[in-house]
């Protein structure tokens, strides 16, 4: 499955779960997250990769800025799988 087909499917999950979701497609930092959902106060900032993606080093020193900052990150291959590429 592709990648924006996996995105698609997460997105409506989560607004489906009453989070407001954006999908970012342009923004001044390259290797940010695929999606941010947010839903009571709360910001969850998710990169979509395919079931054998590998996350590149831009993206990985995002999710380390992002969860030093606070925020929570996730990286899925489909919404029921939280987990965390290996380096």
């Amino acid at each position: 499955m592709l990648e924006k087909n996996i995105q698609t499917k997460i997105i409506k999950k989560l607004e489906l779960q009453g989070y407001f979701v954006i999908k970012l497609i342009s923004t001044n930092k390259n290797g940010i997250a695929d999606i941010i959902a947010l839903k009571d106060g709360k910001v969850i900032f998710i990169e979509v990769k395919q079931p054998n993606g590998v996350l590149s080093e831009l993206q990985k020193l995002r999710i380390k800025q992002l969860q030093d900052l606070g925020f929570e990150c996730k990286v899925w291959i489909d919404y029921e799988c939280d987990f965390m590429l290996k380096n």
